[in-house]
């Protein structure tokens, strides 16, 4: 994953500082003049940026799912283009995940919590960029275990964006291990959840209900 090296341009940083507030405050708990002091500029001054608050919380979510979408594609590609084996494939899909879950939890909170208040067109533009994310692992992941239905590799993906989505709830940041340690316990749990799945199926011991893919893991941004 590429680091990032330059500085957030002025309208990241807004964004940023929105996210962080309306996580913790709520949308409706924030005003524009707040966002604006948080980074330094006038309430009013934001408005050279952005219409409104909803203008941010759209660019926000929608935002967050193209990156997931846009950035699991471009995994798979330089996956294609190394000639790596599929589990490697899937541990970089992984990874990529844990990265977003630990970094940015405000958007994860803001997902669960605010994904309504988008207007129809946004909404339904985040959920199909979330069915696009979803599908892409679940190629990979029946790569990696091909005794999986389809079906079922569709629910253990939205079982594993649920447990990797969970970082907002982890208790705060400083009871927890330190990041490569989080990061690391997550890969192996996410690694499991998928290898629990096909060993039940390959067991005959396979009786959860199999879920085919509406609305992917309020996860994905949530993802």
């Amino acid at each position: 994953m590429t680091t990032r090296t330059d500085a957030p341009t002025r309208r990241e940083q807004i964004l940023g500082e929105a996210a962080r507030l309306f996580a913790e405050r709520g949308f409706h708990g924030v005003g524009v003049d707040e966002i604006g002091a948080a980074v330094g500029i006038s309430g009013p001054g934001l408005y050279r940026h952005f219409a409104g608050k909803d203008a941010m919380l759209a660019e926000l979510l929608v935002g967050i799912s193209e990156r997931l979408y846009t950035g699991g594609r471009r995994c798979l590609a330089e996956s294609a283009e190394a000639g790596l084996a599929p589990g490697a494939t899937l541990d970089a899909l992984i990874g990529r995940h844990i990265d977003f879950a630990l970094d940015d939890r405000a958007l994860i909170t803001l997902h669960d919590r605010e994904l309504d208040r988008l207007r129809d067109s946004d909404r339904k533009l985040v959920r199909q960029l979330q069915r696009q994310y979803v599908e892409l692992w679940v190629e990979v992941v029946r790569e990696v275990h091909p005794v999986l239905p389809e079906k079922e590799a569709r629910a253990s993906v939205h079982a594993v964006f649920g447990l990797l989505n969970s970082t907002p709830h982890l208790s705060r940041p400083s009871a927890l291990p330190d990041r490569d340690t989080t990061a690391a316990l997550l890969h192996r749990l996410a690694r499991g959840a998928f290898a629990a799945a096909a060993n039940g199926v390959a067991d005959g011991g396979a009786n959860g209900v199999a879920v085919d893919g509406a609305a992917p893991a309020d996860a994905a941004a949530g993802a």
